[in-house]
């Protein structure tokens, strides 16, 4: 704890002491009121400045005149060059060679030597650490190091600050370096309040880890959200998640597409799918929380095409936009009339593709592939319900 504390004096000027933000929406689905800790403001776009400013600033003058060398596909990237920068260290920074340009672009605007190596972050790993080895550059692990999670501890501390009654911190967890700083800061403080870690179910290492008391390593974790993407726990990590956060919770593709955007429309808030995270866990389970609760959003680095496509498919999983077939007449009006039907049940068309060349088609028939604008589950059941008793095939 008292290396949280003394994180917390080097961050200070540093780091922003980042807004905790109140939301009447989620306030009403847990019964309880609900905060936001915004660290999608925070300098870079996330929390990962705190513990890369903090290691690096440890360094001994020696390790500072060697440089740092980090890897990373976004956020974890741009908090070590801009640390880095801020110290007067030289910083390279590995990136897989797919990673989103904007992050990309921001990394080396902050001032590190990029290098693009590999198709996935394992490999960009990799060519991170050959070259600590080859150049004698310190490596700036992305969670797993006790400098790095002290500094990621801040948050914690800052939590307790700003809403000293919270009965329950809900916070993502990728390797673990936040939830376990959060949960050091906030058990060693207030040992009543509930830590909860959340992970996205398709790269969930923590549960079968958990169970079998060691770190176990995922064969192919898969999410969209890139900054908890990560197929193994720490070892520094691991214990400390482990003794000192309450519960791990999972939640699917769909849930974060509509934190997502339950964040955009209600909190107006730009949050990448790790950062929602914990939304999306309270959106499942609104229940499960006892309040005040404070979900810590993260981070709001979001490549603009994944937000895009994102915000389509969190608008589908709430019902608000639909996608479906229906076979038609191909002749003059069929069309027509079938945009009657949608009208009367005030479904917006959005798009509108013909397709003629399907050997599944009969000669005298068209397929039209419809988008729409609706207004929810029951308005998307509403509409099909009209298509089907107007006569329409509707194929889904």
């Amino acid at each position: 704890m008292e290396s949280v504390r003394a994180a917390s004096r080097t961050l200070a000027g540093v780091a922003r002491v980042t807004a905790l933000e109140g939301s009447r929406f989620l306030s009403r689905l847990v019964a309880a009121p609900v905060h936001l800790k915004c660290e999608n403001l925070q300098r870079t776009g996330s929390f990962k400045v705190r513990g890369g400013y903090v290691r690096i600033a440890r360094l001994t003058a020696a390790e500072r005149a060697a440089g740092v060398v980090a890897a990373s596909a976004g956020n974890h990237a741009q908090g070590v060059a801009l640390a880095a920068s801020l110290l007067g260290v030289d910083s390279t920074v590995f990136m897989p060679e797919g990673a989103p340009l904007p992050k990309v672009a921001a990394t080396r605007e902050y001032g590190a030597d990029v290098r693009l190596r590999g198709e996935v972050l394992d490999e960009a790993l990799d060519a991170a650490r050959a070259c600590a080895r080859e150049s004698g550059a310190v490596f700036i692990h992305p969670y797993d190091h006790p400098d790095v999670i002290a500094g990621q501890g801040t948050v914690g501390l800052e939590i307790l600050d700003q809403c000293p009654e919270v009965r329950t911190v809900v916070v993502g967890i990728g390797g673990g370096g936040l939830a376990a700083g959060i949960a050091v800061a906030v058990k060693a403080l207030r040992p009543d309040v509930r830590v909860v870690g959340v992970q996205a179910a398709g790269s969930a290492a923590f549960p079968p880890s958990l169970a079998a008391g060691h770190p176990v390593a995922l064969t192919a974790p898969g999410t969209m959200a890139d900054g908890i993407r990560v197929g193994r726990p720490g070892d520094v990590t691991f214990p400390l998640v482990r003794d000192l956060v309450d519960e791990i919770r999972t939640v699917t593709e769909d849930d974060l597409a509509s934190a997502l955007l339950l964040c955009l429309e209600r909190a107006k808030l730009v949050v990448e799918p790790a950062g929602a995270s914990p939304v999306a866990a309270l959106l499942a389970a609104p229940d499960a929380f006892a309040g005040p609760v404070v979900a810590v959003l993260s981070g709001g680095n979001v490549d603009p095409l994944l937000l895009q496509r994102v915000l389509r498919h969190g608008m589908a999983a709430a019902g608000r936009y639909l996608s479906l077939r229906v076979r038609l007449p191909d002749r003059p009006g069929a069309l027509a009339s079938l945009l009657r039907v949608l009208s009367v049940v005030d479904a917006n068309v959005l798009d509108v593709g013909h397709v003629r060349t399907d050997p599944r088609l009969g000669l005298a028939e068209v397929e039209v592939e419809l988008h729409l604008e609706t207004k929810g589950t029951a308005h998307c059941a509403e509409v099909t319900s009209a298509l089907r008793a107007a006569g329409y095939g509707v194929l889904g």
